[in-house]
């Protein structure tokens, strides 16, 4: 894909899409500025910080929403 589908993908998603995916991307961004400020942590430790955070409410499914039952 080039930088053009790239943002035409984007454009695309739902907002719910655009903000599970930067959600799930906090980890390495932080990993990364740590490791930058010289401080480096593990991935592992974002993670389960991050895990203990409430999502945001559109990252919620709905009360009694199950993945296995249509």
């Amino acid at each position: 894909m080039n930088w053009i589908q790239n943002i035409a993908h984007w454009r695309s998603l739902t907002p719910e899409a655009k903000l599970r995916r930067r959600w799930e991307t906090i980890p390495a961004d932080v990993a990364q500025s740590m490791a930058f400020e010289g401080e480096p942590v593990p991935l592992e430790i974002i993670r389960a910080t991050l895990d203990r955070i409430e999502p945001p409410a559109l990252l919620k499914r709905p009360a009694g929403f199950s993945a296995t039952h249509s």
